[in-house]
């Protein structure tokens, strides 16, 4: 069964018209033509018959008066009517007939031993004593017709209502059999005719149907594979793309890496440069005698050493990031959060659990880092680290990190905030193909969203 559906699949749209169409064309084709065929075949026969009853009811009807007063035929109407269908051209083409009274009663007959006897009556009887003319190709088979069976022939059964010639009232029924050779000569001609006509017909139908569709099969065939090409061509474009994007992605990551690497340097430069360069001269300002006359002026001094020293110190802290190369996510989030807490003294809130989290490359760990440490600032200055939360879930194949808190909410100007700023970690987060947003939380409090695809996910 499968393999005829794929047959068919295969097939174009003309091939399948012509094979469906066919089948109906075919089918309708024999139905109508058979439907033609038969009544043709009775036209013929009524017509025939009815021109055939017409004759004989001119011999037959004056001499079968008796009828109208009696259920039998005068001698002499019995000896005239069996010298009209043997001695005249009449006898040679009806080689039989049979009058009829009413209740199947035979008063007259070609075959002499059937008088007197009555035989049920039929359909074509009952319709000729209602005064209609019918006929059939007998298959004389009735008890009535073993004398004309005998004969071995085809014969025109016909059934003529005999009337009274002043009142025309049916008074009786003549049945002849008539030879049929001539007319089933002239049926079958007229059918095979009318089977070339319909065959004809339904031929040009079929053709003038199968010429529009194969048209139109041809203008399918042709936009599909236009269509196929322009798919190919679109898939290959993707995929270009595909392989561009990753590249963008790959060297956003490697600037995004190199970026950390310099700010890493910074970091230490700025804690073993700047930094212990102050360090040194605060511990000289502390061990230099002063006069009262300065003792303002150097306290003023050493207090501003003393701040810049804080300055760079919080700066390297902020540039430097710790070896996160080692550690998985779950540990980098619950160390930011120890971190944090511990320096602004506002506790957070970490659910993470890493089971099912895949192994994360060194810019998928950073742009993490680097979303808590953002995120957390951000709620520690707007929010003063109300109801600090950070949550890290799989959902499918994608990362999902979230900061929030129970702050007054985002600021009118996100962006415009100290440190790394939103727009930049923004960046980050779509340079590795991930996507960022940010919205109040009903009841208060912001929440800011990281979803980030790993690579070995």
């Amino acid at each position: 069964m499968t393999g005829q559906i794929t047959f068919w699949r295969r097939l174009s749209l003309a091939a399948q018209f012509a094979l469906a169409g066919g089948v109906v064309m075919l089918v309708a084709m024999l139905v109508v033509g058979q439907w033609v065929a038969a009544r043709i075949e009775e036209t013929v026969i009524r017509n025939w018959a009815n021109a055939t009853a017409l004759y004989m009811e001119s011999f037959i009807s004056p001499l079968s008066q008796d009828l109208a007063a009696s259920d039998e035929l005068s001698p002499l109407a019995h000896r005239a009517l069996d010298e009209v269908f043997q001695a005249t051209s009449l006898g040679e083409r009806v080689v039989s007939y049979k009058i009829w009274k009413k209740g199947g009663l035979v008063v007259d007959a070609s075959d002499h031993s059937l008088l007197g006897q009555r035989f049920a009556v039929d359909d074509h009887l009952k319709a000729a004593w209602g005064g209609e003319v019918s006929a059939e190709l007998s298959a004389l088979d009735a008890a009535e017709n073993v004398g004309e069976a005998s004969l071995g022939m085809e014969l025109l059964e016909i059934y003529s209502p005999i009337r009274e010639v002043w009142s025309g009232r049916v008074i009786g029924v003549v049945e002849f059999y008539e030879r049929a050779d001539g007319l089933i000569g002239d049926i079958a001609l007229a059918q095979q005719r009318s089977w070339a006509t319909v065959a004809a017909v339904f031929g040009g139908i079929a053709l003038a149907l199968w010429g529009i569709v194969a048209r139109g099969s041809a203008m399918i065939t042709s936009q599909r594979a236009e269509l196929e090409r322009q798919v190919a061509a679109l898939a290959e474009m993707s995929e270009h793309n595909r392989v561009l994007r990753l590249r963008v992605q790959g060297a956003a990551a490697r600037v995004a890496a190199a970026q950390d690497q310099v700010m890493r340097q910074i970091g230490a430069d700025l804690h073993d440069g700047p930094a212990q360069l102050l360090g040194y001269a605060a511990l000289r300002l502390d061990g230099m005698p002063v006069h009262d006359s300065a003792t303002e002026r150097l306290q003023e001094v050493e207090r501003a050493v003393k701040d810049g020293i804080r300055e760079l110190r919080s700066i390297a802290r902020g540039v430097a990031l710790p070896d996160i190369a080692a550690r998985n996510a779950c540990d980098i989030v619950q160390g930011l959060a120890e971190a944090h807490a511990a320096r602004s003294g506002a506790p957070v809130a970490v659910s993470c659990d890493d089971t099912g989290l895949p192994v994360l490359g060194v810019a998928e760990k950073t742009c993490l880092y680097r979303f808590v440490q953002e995120g957390l600032n951000n709620a520690w200055r707007h929010a003063d680290g109300q109801d600090q939360a950070v949550t890290l879930v799989m959902q499918g194949e994608q990362l999902v990190l979230t900061v929030s808190d129970r702050g007054p909410g985002l600021p009118a100007d996100p962006a415009a905030s100290d440190g790394m700023g939103l727009a930049g970690l923004r960046d980050r987060i779509e340079a590795l193909g991930g996507t960022f947003t940010m919205a109040n939380r009903p009841g208060g409090g912001a929440e800011l969203r990281m979803t980030l695809t790993p690579a070995s996910a």
